[in-house]
């Protein structure tokens, strides 16, 4: 058994705690720069689907170990069923499901970026909720340096930077730094890597203050409505507004306003 399979075999692919009302999930591939593998595909998949069924939790943070966030997907594994196209979409297929279940939890997902985010894992970072990234953190979707475009990447990346910024990683492979990603709107804050747990921290602090029902309601409803036509957008949007006014929380937050006190959540 090789080195790398030997180690895959002692410890988990993605590492989970929860404390406080918030999960943390840790890519835990570091000698690898934690490539999305099969398993580690399926590992994230796993607890992201427990957490969505579990009410205590408020908040993900998806962070990762070692000197980088994510390198993609696992070119070794990849390269030894290259002629086998089944595999190949079953990979691809359990991917775009794991990326889109990210935004269908309730809970909001904030990624943890340090070192590289390339190619899958660019696209990781693209579809969580809020990233923070440490100001050394470089972000790339490289695939054509290899002959392999970065079609599933793209997906997530273009609605977050808009389409010229995007081909323009997609045709050239180039890497960004972090203050280009957060002026395109790929991340939400850089910092300091220092501070990197700090700002990730305040998040959590003001979104574990807020209204958990309020929270589930408009995650949703956002990304129901943010790819659909102007009217149908408005319709989804209008209906979940009326749901969430009839919600305690509504009334309980809209009273507190009023009566300049702070408010006390009833809702999950």
């Amino acid at each position: 058994m090789r080195s790398d399979a030997i180690l895959a075999a002692k410890q988990p692919f993605v590492l989970s705690t929860i404390a406080n009302g918030v999960a943390t999930l840790t890519l835990s591939r570091p000698e690898r720069f934690n490539p999305l593998s099969y398993q580690m595909i399926s590992g994230i998949q796993a607890e992201l689907d427990a957490i969505a069924n579990d009410p205590a939790v408020r908040v993900v943070i998806l962070a990762a170990e070692g000197k980088g966030f994510c390198a993609g997907h696992d070119l070794k594994e990849m390269r030894a069923h290259a002629e086998d196209k089944g595999w190949q979409q079953s990979l691809f297929d359990s991917c775009s499901r794991m990326m889109i279940t990210l935004t269908e939890i309730p809970q909001p997902v904030i990624a943890r970026v340090h070192g590289i985010a390339t190619a899958a894992g660019c696209q990781l970072v693209s579809m969580c909720d809020i990233a923070v990234a440490a100001d050394t953190a470089t972000f790339a979707m490289p695939g054509v340096n290899i002959g392999v475009f970065c079609s599933t990447p793209a997906v997530g990346v273009v609605r977050n930077i808009g389409r010229k910024r995007a081909m323009e990683m997609l045709l050239t492979g180039e890497a960004i730094d972090a203050a280009t990603a957060l002026s395109w709107g790929l991340v939400n804050r850089v910092v300091p890597e220092s501070r990197l747990d700090a700002e990730i921290r305040r998040f959590t602090e003001i979104i574990l203050s807020r209204s958990p029902a309020a929270i589930r309601f408009g995650k949703q409803s956002f990304y129901s409505q943010i790819d659909r036509p102007l009217g149908a957008a408005y319709d989804i949007a209008s209906e979940v507004m009326a749901c969430n006014m009839l919600l305690e929380d509504a009334a309980e937050g809209i009273d507190a306003f009023l009566q300049k006190r702070p408010a006390s959540w009833r809702g999950k």
